[in-house]
Formats: structure tokens, C-alpha cells, sequence
């Protein structure tokens, strides 16, 4: 069923279904105050008082709704957004329980728990019906996107298959290839609204933008390294020709100052705080086998600087016994306790030590071992840009990726996260870092046949 209706109004429906399940959201919470919780608190709340602390929860709401994408209907999956929106529940009705306890005074509060655990039931309920309803608003208002695909030498399978898995939202109906010439493309690209330009010379990939630009035909790209530098450039307007200004110097001074101080403090508290689940692993790590706990490896940093990460041991004694690798999809030097602590990336905890050391950052790009760094270089020569920062323990490519996404693919990512650095940008991934945890691809191995993910990219 397709439903002809302006940009305008889909905007504005989509919208204003945002805010009506925000409103509901924090019109519940307002009755659960008056009706429970503002008669508890130690002082008296007038009218104004009332309101603020009602639309404080509401802000609570849209700050992390935003920060897991859980308003995101049509963006991402069904599952996502409910997955997401649990997540944000949670996180609201956590912080909102707390302040009530602070706001009370006495601990004690704490012990008066289930008018919060019926209000997150409440709202889980609603939500999830808000998300399946909207899902279903957003498949009739946005239908797919018929899209001719225009690719050149490198085959596109691979982007294909990635389309494939959102059907929800892009079709790509008919694929030609550059070689065809240019005449043939311009004219195919008429019979569509939508147009997918693949990995081609930038010459032929700017004639094609700025023709979808003229007859208004909507243009997806693949971008390629020195797009992701140009899109976060600073523009100088000094005189009548506009100049792009590329820093490439990775942080400043001051980013790396406050970078590390809020390392330092993330890091010793979630020490403090996951000590009883390490020493949980650590014990059934040493049942199991008898082996070592940890697990040393030499990574690389800023600067292409060695250091030896610290990790629980996932894999059986002498894993690499013939040659490092990296995990295979069904690899059979996991451990049954390995294979659970990966699952949820537990097996990573212990480079909270790292970070306080001072070799790792809590976020930045994925460490990888010289050899491997040395291997994609050859097929990847600027692959090192992405050791102008400190390397993660989660980060851009963590999230946005999986452990297999192809090494181009993770520099893209990595270098989007260079080039676009800031505070809030190492918070916002921390957050989503929770998101990813139970989500099974994010930590699914190579290939069976592979050693690095590089013979995947092509």
C-alpha cells in the first residue's frame, strides 16, 4: 500500500508521534508523582515546582532517547527501536529513582521501589505498542526506495547485500555498470527517485551528484577517506573565495587533557564497580582449565606505539600456536567460558587497566596487532591515519560495526570519529556501548577460512 503524501506532512507526522509518546511518558510520571510521590518528599512543591520536576523527567526522556536512538522509527529496525527504548526506560526510571531518593533524604526511600517497577511495566507497554504502530505508519508513508545502483571496477555484492537486509527501506531494482558509459547511466538514472553512486573515480561520481542534484533525484554515496576528512573541515570566509581548513593533527591539547581526565574516571569507577563480575570470571576461567586468567598481547596506540593489552582468556593454552589470527565465526579454541564473557564482551573488561595505565583511552579506535596493521596497510595505505588518537576500548567502529566489518570499512568509521571528536561524542558511544552488548553480530568472528578480515573487503 503506498500512500501519496508531501515530504512536509511525513516530517510533521513522524514528529508530532515523537513527541505524543514522550508526552505520555511524562504525563504518567506526573500522575505517579502527585498521586504518590510528592506527598513523600520533605518540603512542600507548589504549582511551578510541580511542573519542573515533571518536565525534568520529560528532558531525561528525549536526552536519552536520543542518545540510543530510540525515536529513530523507520531508521532503525523494529527490534532496535524496541530494544532501544528499553534501554532508555531503564536508564530514565533509574536516574528519576535516584534523584526522588536524594530529593527525600533518607535511604530508607529506597525500600519504596514498586510505584517506579509499575511505572516502568507501564510504559514498556506502551512503547513497544507506540513502536510497532509507528513501524507500521512508517512503512505506508515511506515506502522503499526503488534505486539504480551505479558502480565501476569493484564488484557491488558486497553493498547489495547490505541493502537486502533493510528492504524496509531501499530496493535497489536494477544495477549498471559505469563501463556501459556515461550516457547510458545519466539516462537510467531518469527512470528512478533514488540513485546508489558505488565506489567509482571521483570525477564520474561528481558528474552524477550534480546531475541527481539538477533533476532533483535523491543520491546516496559510499564515501570514500577524503570525503569523511572534507565533511568536518572549518570553513574560512575571509575572502570572496570560500577555503576549507584540514587540521590533521588528530586532538588538541586541550581534548586530550579532558579525554584523560574523564578516562581516569570512568575507568576507576567501573574497576570499582565490575570487581565482583571479574572476579566471577577469573574463577570460572581457572575452574574450567587451570590455565591463566589473563591474556597479554602486543597492540598498537597513538602514534604506532606497542603495549601489551590485558584481557580474560577467552580461547584454550596456546591459541596461536600457529600464528596470530583473529577468531573465526565457529572457532574451536573458544572456551565454553570464553564464548559466553565475548559474547557480552566481558573478555575486555580488564583493559579498564589499560586505560588507567594510560595505553588505551575509553574510547577510540580498535587496537590491532602490528602484524595485522602492516598487513592491511599494503591493500590500505592510509589505514595508520587512524593511529593519530589513543586506540578504545569501545568506539565508533566498535559500535557502529561489527568485530568482521572489513578493514576499509573500520577506517571509515575510525577516521569519522577523528575527524568529528568531542566530549559529547566519547559520552554518547559510552551509552550505546551498553546497547551493544547482547547483540550477536557485534561480536561474530571472521570467516572460517580467514586469518584477518582483509580478504572479505574485495
Amino acid at each position: 500500500m503506498k500512500v501519496s503524501t508531501s515530504l512536509k506532512t511525513k516530517r510533521m507526522i513522524m514528529f508530532w508521534a515523537k513527541c505524543l509518546i514522550v508526552l505520555i511518558q511524562t504525563g504518567i510520571y506526573g500522575w505517579l508523582w502527585y498521586s504518590h510521590y510528592k506527598d513523600m518528599m520533605p518540603v512542600e512543591y507548589w504549582r511551578r515546582g510541580n511542573w519542573v520536576v515533571i518536565a525534568l523527567y520529560g528532558m531525561f526522556i528525549i536526552v536519552f532517547s536520543r542518545a540510543f536512538g530510540a525515536l529513530k522509527v523507520g531508521y532503525l529496525k523494529t527490534w532496535d527501536i524496541m530494544y532501544s527504548q528499553m534501554l532508555t526506560i531503564l536508564c530514565v526510571n533509574g536516574v528519576t529513582y535516584l534523584q526522588l531518593s536524594l530529593i527525600n533524604g533518607d535511604w530508607k526511600f529506597l525500600d519504596n521501589s514498586e510505584p517506579m517497577f509499575m511505572l516502568c511495566i507501564a510504559d514498556f507497554s506502551i512503547v513497544l505498542a507506540w513502536a510497532l504502530f509507528m513501524r507500521w505508519i512508517y512503512a505506508i508513508i515511506y515506502p522503499p526506495h526503488e534505486m539504480l545502483l551505479i558502480y565501476g571496477d569493484i564488484s557491488p555484492d558486497a553493498i547489495i547485500r547490505k541493502l537486502e537486509s533493510r528492504k524496509d527501506k531501499y530496493h535497489v531494482k536494477e544495477k549498471v555498470a559505469l563501463s556501459t558509459g556515461m550516457d547510458t547511466v545519466m539516462e537510467r538514472i531518469l527512470c528512478y527517485d533514488a540513485v546508489l553512486i558505488g565506489d567509482i573515480p571521483v570525477q564520474d561520481r561528481n558528474r552524477f551528484i550534480k546531475y541527481c542534484f539538477e533533476k532533483n533525484i535523491r543520491c546516496y554515496g559510499i564515501p570514500k577517506i577524503s570525503d569523511i576528512m572534507i565533511r568536518n573541515s572549518e570553513s574560512i570566509d575571509l575572502f570572496d573565495s570560500p577555503l576549507l581548513l584540514f587540521r590533521n593533527n588528530g586532538l588538541t591539547y586541550r581534548q586530550m587533557f579532558v579525554k584523560r581526565v574523564m578516562d581516569l574516571v570512568i575507568s576507576l569507577a567501573g574497576i570499582l564497580l565490575a570487581s565482583p563480575v571479574m572476579l566471577l570470571i577469573a574463577f570460572f576461567i581457572k575452574l574450567y582449565d587451570r590455565g591463566p586468567v589473563f591474556y597479554k598481547q602486543k597492540r598498537q596506540t597513538m602514534g604506532g606505539r606497542e603495549f601489551y593489552i590485558l584481557k580474560f582468556r577467552s580461547m584454550v593454552v596456546d591459541s596461536e600456536r600457529h600464528g596470530a589470527r583473529l577468531a573465526k565465526a565457529h572457532d574451536d579454541r573458544i572456551t565454553p567460558v570464553g564464548k559466553v564473557i565475548r559474547r557480552l564482551h566481558f573478555d575486555e573488561l580488564p583493559q579498564l587497566f589499560n586505560i588507567v595505565k594510560g595505553d588505551m583511552a575509553f574510547v577510540g579506535p580498535r587496537p590491532e596487532r602490528k602484524e595485522i596493521t602492516e598487513e592491511y596497510t599494503k591493500e590500505i595505505p592510509e589505514f595508520p591515519f587512524r593511529l593519530k588518537v589513543k586506540a578504545g576500548l569501545t568506539g565508533y567502529a566498535q559500535v557502529y560495526g561489527q568485530y568482521n566489518t572489513v578493514p576499509y570499512d573500520k577506517l571509515k568509521l575510525d577516521l569519522t570519529y577523528i575527524t568529528n571528536y568531542s566530549v559529547w561524542l566519547d559520552i554518547k558511544l559510552i551509552i550505546l556501548t551498553v546497547k551493544i552488548l547482547f547483540q550477536k553480530e557485534k561480536s561474530e568472528g571472521v570467516d572460517d577460512a580467514q586469518k584477518t578480515a582483509l580478504a572479505k573487503q574485495r
